[in-house]
């Protein structure tokens, strides 16, 4: 079964085809040529329905399976910024290091040297069948400095509940069964095993 990724975040595309091995997944990108997604809604779930929706019909090919997934972190000590804005807290075309260090600096500018936060991951999957999206979540504390080079995004800030080490320390096989979108890619997993 062929299934087309709704990004060419190569963080997101690595990620995926990890936890998908025995699915063909491609980047749309690889299909067509990339186009700008206006993700304009409130919600991560509304947000990574847009973003499939809008590759299934380009694609024009009922035949495939998009996937698309919206996420972010939200910490507590800021109203839950940078929310749904993750991608794109340090401006529209700021590096994953610009967002990171904008939320580390809010993050200090309160006086804090870390704050309780949340990863939420929303795993959104059109299909000529319906559509169909299912959600992930990672607790744990956003820092006031980065550790780690590993991950990607904001992962060298962040500290899963019940460790010690930064998302950007520990090893992928911990990231992985911890992460948000693995929860979320395990649930859609078996949605993807009934079409």
């Amino acid at each position: 079964m062929k299934l087309v990724l709704a990004t060419s975040n190569k963080g997101k595309v690595r990620e995926i085809k990890s936890l998908y091995s025995d699915y063909e997944v491609l980047p749309y990108s690889e299909l067509i040529d990339e186009f700008e997604i206006i993700e304009d809604a409130d919600t991560f779930k509304e947000n990574a329905l847009i973003k499939a929706r809008a590759v299934f019909k380009a694609l024009n090919d009922e035949d495939v399976i998009v996937i698309a997934d919206d996420s972010g972190i939200s910490v507590d000590a800021l109203g839950g910024e940078p929310g749904i804005y993750s991608a794109r807290y340090a401006g529209a075309d700021a590096t994953d290091k610009d967002n990171l260090y904008k939320l580390i600096d809010a993050i200090k500018a309160k006086g804090l040297k870390s704050s309780h936060a949340h990863y939420t991951a929303a795993i959104a999957i059109v299909t000529k069948k319906g559509e169909y999206s299912v959600h992930g979540w990672m607790y744990g504390d956003a820092l006031s400095e980065a550790r780690g080079e590993g991950g990607f995004g904001y992962d060298p800030m962040f500290i899963p509940l019940g460790y010690e080490k930064t998302l950007g320390e520990l090893d992928d096989e911990t990231k992985k069964r911890l992460s948000h979108r693995s929860k979320a890619l395990s649930l859609a997993k078996v949605i993807l095993q009934t079409l």
